[in-house]
């Protein structure tokens, strides 16, 4: 049992650190990841490496392929954006409306915070390589939140499969623009209708924001 119990939170940990450096762009779109050379650079045995990158492999966020192993997976092209775009502003707006009508004090004050951090994140998500982390983990966050509150578990499980595509979609951006700026107050129009209860205005709101997310990536 203690060799379970040591192991699971290296596999963890491994996932956080190649999820920041896939983020931060430490580690390119498309770069090669040797499992050997990984091992040896952040020291640790190959056994966690391999259980952090088949679930990156399940978000989207790493590819393998045959008899050449895993890389990062390349940044989105147009067509994807667009067809992720069309796939979340399907999904996302009934996860608001639904969120709307189930709320709780610790939703929202999670809600609120994860508002509140991506507004200061904002000013420098394009220049500074902490402003980024901080712009796309509050973003995840504030997202999840949403689902999660959904009271529907297909729903939920809807969004999570979409998960890594959406970090890909992340990702995608700081290769132009993050579009934090004006996702902002995007952000902050949902939480509003959220906190008034109105599930119609969190919808739309919601909506608003993903085609505005989407159409900022495409003008990039």
């Amino acid at each position: 049992m203690a060799g379970r119990s040591t192991k699971q939170p290296i596999a963890d940990r491994m996932y956080e650190v190649l999820l920041h450096q896939f983020m931060s762009g430490e580690r390119a779109a498309g770069q090669s990841l040797n499992i050997g050379a990984l091992s040896r650079e952040l020291d640790v045995s190959q056994t966690p490496l391999r259980e952090a990158l088949a679930r990156l492999e399940h978000t989207g966020l790493v590819q393998r392929e045959a008899l050449r192993g895993y890389r990062v997976a390349p940044v989105m092209t147009r067509e994807e954006v667009e067809q992720l775009g069309e796939a979340r502003v399907l999904l996302e707006p009934r996860l608001a409306y639904e969120a709307a009508q189930r709320t709780t004090p610790e939703f929202l004050e999670g809600l609120r915070e994860a508002v509140e951090d991506f507004r200061r994140s904002a000013e420098v998500a394009d220049t500074e390589t902490e402003g980024f982390d901080l712009y796309w983990r509050s973003d995840a966050r504030f997202h999840m939140m949403i689902a999660a509150q959904s009271g529907n578990a297909f729903l939920e499980l809807s969004y999570a499969a979409l998960g890594g595509q959406i970090q890909r979609f992340r990702l995608f951006s700081k290769f132009g623009r993050t579009g934090a700026v004006s996702a902002a107050p995007e952000h902050d129009a949902v939480y509003q209708a959220i906190v008034a209860g109105d599930a119609d205005g969190a919808a739309e709101a919601m909506r608003h924001h993903i085609i505005g997310a989407t159409e900022r990536l495409l003008d990039a």
